[in-house]
């Protein structure tokens, strides 16, 4: 399957969009139920962690602790901010099924990228009755990286939440998709733009939409900042 992507996938034109049986979603779970809020957002509706690895080969080695950055013209909402993000869980990244989710995004970085490293945010947005929850707060938008994986592990008790990718900020959208547990979107930051739409709650206990987003490379302050 890997082969047949490899050969069609075009890094201008293209997205791939997956079911990947390999990852058991239910294993990573867990894991999303005791992410740190974000403190840069107000409303306390995102929860996230963040780390880097480098990939050799098919051996994932985790990176040290830094700092993530974006400018301003990538996101008007938090550019220009060293941001600190807890790391991902120890256990989490031993998990075979986490490493199999990084490798098969890395498949994809191998034919637009030179980069080796990824970033993994680990994100949870919620809603309640009285609280939508916004994945994307500065709108379309890109990142400012390379390549662009979302993946998603849950969603429970919600509506909305419809990811969209552009070719240009002014056109329609060139794909609208709910992305169901063990779907995952991979596609170029340089040629797309992307955003997702809110969440609602459905039920009066609140929902969530708990997702990987992968990027290839990982962002970092500059040295002026």
């Amino acid at each position: 399957m890997l082969e047949l992507r490899k050969k069609d996938f075009n890094c201008i034109t293209s997205y791939a969009l997956e079911s990947i049986s390999s990852v058991n979603v239910d294993k990573l779970k867990p894991f999303f139920t005791k992410l740190p809020a974000d403190p840069y957002l107000a409303g306390n509706y995102r929860f996230r962690r963040l780390s880097h690895f480098k990939i050799t080969g098919d051996s994932i080695v985790k990176l040290p602790h830094r700092p993530f950055y974006q400018p301003r013209q990538y996101n008007p909402l938090l550019g220009n901010l060293v941001r600190e993000y807890s790391e991902l869980d120890d256990e989490l990244i031993q998990l075979e099924d986490f490493k199999r989710m990084i490798l098969e995004f890395f498949e994809f970085c191998k034919l637009c990228s030179t980069n080796k490293e990824i970033a993994v945010h680990q994100i949870r947005i919620t809603a309640s009755p009285e609280q939508t929850g916004e994945p994307a707060p500065e709108g379309i938008h890109k990142d400012g990286v390379d390549m662009i994986c979302i993946f998603s592990v849950n969603r429970e008790r919600i509506e909305g939440g419809e990811t969209h990718l552009y070719k240009s900020q002014d056109d329609s959208p060139v794909l609208n998709k709910i992305l169901n547990p063990g779907e995952m979107l991979v596609f170029s930051d340089k040629d797309f733009f992307h955003f997702t739409s809110a969440i609602n709650a459905i039920a009066s206990e609140g929902g969530v939409r708990d997702v990987f987003v992968l990027t290839c490379p990982g962002l970092i302050p500059s040295k002026d900042n």
